[in-house]
């Protein structure tokens, strides 16, 4: 069966490479119905711009085997950031997505941006230096920062914790100063990306809750990732609990993360004078076996469990996967999530759902980066434009 006849440039062809479903000429023939001629031209375009290169023979039906194409995933490098309220996590790629270097630091978001894109930019030079690679190499950035973000232009949009952040164009800083294109968006977003392309391609909808400092949501529906009209999709962290009025630090009372956040939780296991300055130190005393801080992340689930229960009767997800630093409070946050949401949410909505913790940890932000660029560079409409002028 052919692919959509109005999708044959060398850019299916190499989508069709990178996909798997295609390593020799014949093939891509047969699947796009182009002639023969017409495959060779486009091949050998995608293999003077060293995209596509040859990986050997196959097993011959007769005569000479066929030569076979793999995608050429050293032909660059791609350099993803995931930056959080108060820990940042960057690494390099190759053109598949796969860690070559990375680095984390604590660094708070509210030092605000020659502060923070500074620090990134040292960071991204040390490490292309450390991989013997040049700003030529960059094929692209992928930032995630934690605030609402105009994803046309890479730029955050009043992001309540992100002080001097509002309108910054994040994305035209990095570009210029790589020669690269560069992406943002919210990192929640890059986080569930990352997930559902490692883990849950099987599953057209997805929400990935961060859990960390604050609580945000990412949604993959019918398999993309779903913003909303400014970008503000999936900020559960703000939705009001029921029965609770702590002040929020967007200003309202009794949101999801004043009630349920890891600064939450360290603020109140501070008043009971145990020492917690963020959700990690949360994270340490659970595992200490500290019941008062089991107690409260077990809480968090069952309020967390709350919104999802109607975020679950809304969007009908096959599968929840939550992460953050929370996350690592082994099962305590995830039974009081189970809890509630299979006791709340609708039967048929919980009839197959899925409810599990991240399998990227604290990588899923970057690797989500890295597939969000990686998905926009070698998209067939952009490799088409790029083998036109080349």
């Amino acid at each position: 069966m052919s692919i959509e006849p109005t999708s044959t440039g060398a850019g299916a062809l190499l989508r069709l490479i990178r996909d798997g479903r295609a390593s020799t000429r014949a093939e891509l023939v047969e699947l796009t119905g182009l002639a023969r001629s017409t495959v060779a031209q486009r091949m050998d375009a995608l293999i003077s711009e060293h995209l596509v290169v040859p990986a050997g023979g196959s097993v011959s039906t007769g005569g000479r085997p066929p030569q076979t194409f793999a995608f050429n995933r050293a032909a660059g490098v791609v350099l993803c950031a995931d930056l959080g309220a108060t820990h940042s996590r960057i690494a390099v790629t190759d053109l598949a997505g796969e860690v070559l270097a990375e680095d984390a630091q604590d660094i708070a978001i509210a030092g605000g941006p020659d502060a923070v894109l500074g620090w990134l930019e040292r960071r991204f030079e040390e490490r292309l230096e450390q991989l013997g690679r040049i700003h030529d190499d960059v094929r692209g950035i992928g930032v995630g920062v934690p605030g609402p973000v105009e994803f046309a232009t890479g730029t955050p949009v009043a992001p309540p914790i992100m002080p001097g952040w509002d309108g910054y164009r994040v994305g035209e800083r990095l570009a210029g100063h790589f020669g690269a294109p560069c992406l943002v968006d919210n990192d929640v977003n890059i986080m569930a990306l990352g997930e559902h392309y490692r883990a849950w391609r099987s599953f057209d909808h997805l929400l990935f809750v961060k859990v960390a400092t604050g609580i945000g949501c990412g949604i993959i529906s019918d398999g993309r990732i779903h913003r909303g009209a400014q970008g503000a999709a999936g900020d559960i962290g703000h939705i009001h609990v029921p029965g609770n009025e702590e002040i929020c630090r967007c200003g309202n009372r009794g949101c999801l993360e004043a009630v349920a956040g890891g600064g939450a939780m360290a603020a109140r296991l501070r008043a009971q004078g145990v020492d917690a300055a963020n959700s990690r130190d949360v994270v340490r005393h659970v595992r200490d076996g500290s019941p008062a801080a089991m107690q409260l992340v077990r809480q968090a689930g069952r309020e967390l469990g709350e919104v999802l229960a109607a975020s679950v009767n809304f969007f009908n997800p096959g599968v929840i996967v939550v992460g953050g630093d929370i996350a690592h409070a082994d099962e305590h946050l995830l039974a009081g999530v189970r809890e509630v949401v299979y006791q709340r949410a609708v039967p048929l909505g919980t009839r197959s759902l899925r409810i599990a913790r991240s399998t990227l940890d604290d990588r899923a932000g970057v690797i989500g980066a890295a597939v969000m660029v990686i998905e926009h560079v070698f998209a067939p409409d952009v490799v088409d434009r790029m083998v036109a002028t080349g």
